[in-house]
């Protein structure tokens, strides 16, 4: 038992190790902007359906960009709401004259529907940077220049950021930050652009900006029609195309609220985790197994040691080391993403939430007919439309 729990304690500092190096691999923003003789013109493309409750404020921001020549294009995927009366009262604003909204064409047989919604938004767009963002996001207004700033320095062919989660609810500021707990523990963020390989992604659907060359040369969209996931499988696509992705830091000029309450959370994880792990079972059921072992299991050993009133060393001292690593690692990627800290005393009962969002991703993807996100089933199809 006792090398159990010290190897269970290294592997945790192996990851406060990577969470480390990763505060220095992942450089902020650059502070200015692109110089206004030198910025090229930026399509800003927003796929919108069902947005009703935030896309004027989305679109708001970005037509607040201080940023010398930029368009803002938004499609209306077939919304059930009243995200098009929306659009239509931003569009009649001074700053409306930046704006140009377009009604989706329906979805094609293959196709998934963010994927298909930025495939036609990138045919509407005339910049030589195509910077492709959600609905869901709040934008400062120098964040538009600094992006750029960000592109031409790093020469990279596509680049993302972290942004600012917020939250509305106790659910959405316990589970929501896994997403960078994950992004931070295990990916090395230096590897994604110091190395070819695409095993090493990192791409943020909330904030991507492409050259739009290296777009095309893709195949835009269409190259990722039937990923769930389409933000990370662009990113493979750009570096087995010998592209180059570089990663930014930008919770102070991007600000986003992934979901809206506990059934949002619930349905939208379990429609990304599945196929964020490739649609892999083996990595799915690796990632079950490290959660038990390494953030739940530690508790279970403190619990059961004093209901017993007994506190031995590998059943008590070692695993409360474990739990004290575990906390202080999501304290550490808090503070460097700028959001609250005290969600990262209830890690374990995060981790436990995240348990039954596997399961569910598994039971929901293999054995049922697929996720369903607002109205659209998502199944895996072999090939696009």
């Amino acid at each position: 038992m006792l090398l159990y729990q010290l190897f269970i304690l290294t592997s945790l500092l192996v990851f406060l190790g990577i969470i480390l190096k990763n505060l220095i691999d992942l450089p902020d923003l650059p502070r200015a902007g692109a110089a206004a003789s030198t910025a090229p013109r930026v399509s800003i493309l927003v796929p919108a359906r069902d947005e009703e409750l935030n896309i004027r404020a989305c679109v708001s921001s970005l037509l607040a960009q201080e940023y010398p020549d930029f368009e803002v294009i938004v499609l209306d995927d077939n919304s059930s709401d009243g995200t098009w009366r929306e659009l239509e009262g931003l569009a009649d604003t001074p700053a409306g004259k930046k704006l140009r909204i377009v009604h989706g064409k329906p979805l094609p047989e293959g196709w998934h529907g963010k994927a298909w919604a930025c495939n036609q938004l990138a045919s509407y767009a005339e910049g030589a940077l195509l910077l492709f963002t959600d609905a869901d996001t709040r934008h400062r207004p120098d964040a538009l220049g600094r992006a750029v700033a960000a592109i031409d320095a790093s020469r990279a062919d596509m680049i993302s950021l972290t942004p600012a989660h917020e939250f509305g609810s106790f659910w959405e500021a316990l589970i929501v930050p896994l997403v960078y707990q994950i992004l931070f523990s295990y990916l090395p963020i230096g590897m994604v652009r110091g190395s070819r390989s695409p095993a090493f992604c990192y791409a943020i659907g909330q904030f991507i900006m492409f050259r739009r060359e290296a777009y095309d040369k893709i195949g835009g969209h269409r190259s990722v029609c039937r990923n769930i996931v389409e933000d990370v499988g662009l990113c493979k696509k750009v570096k087995r195309a010998g592209g180059t992705v570089a990663a930014f830091n930008g919770p102070d000029a991007v600000s986003c609220r992934m979901y809206r309450g506990f059934s949002e959370i619930w349905t939208g994880f379990s429609k990304n985790l599945y196929a964020g792990l490739g649609n892999s079972p083996v990595g799915l059921f690796a990632l079950m197994l490290l959660v038990v072992l390494f953030y739940l299991a530690p508790g279970y050993f403190v619990v059961s040691s004093v209901l017993q009133g007994t506190f031995p060393v590998d059943r008590f001292w070692l695993p409360l080391v474990q739990i004290g690593v575990a906390i202080v690692s999501r304290f550490i990627i808090s503070v460097k993403c700028r959001q609250p800290v005290w969600p990262g005393l209830l890690h374990p009962l995060s981790q436990a939430m995240l348990l039954l969002i596997a399961m569910n991703s598994f039971r929901q993807t293999v054995l049922g007919d697929g996720p369903v996100w607002k109205g659209r089933s998502y199944r895996f199809h072999k090939e696009c439309g």
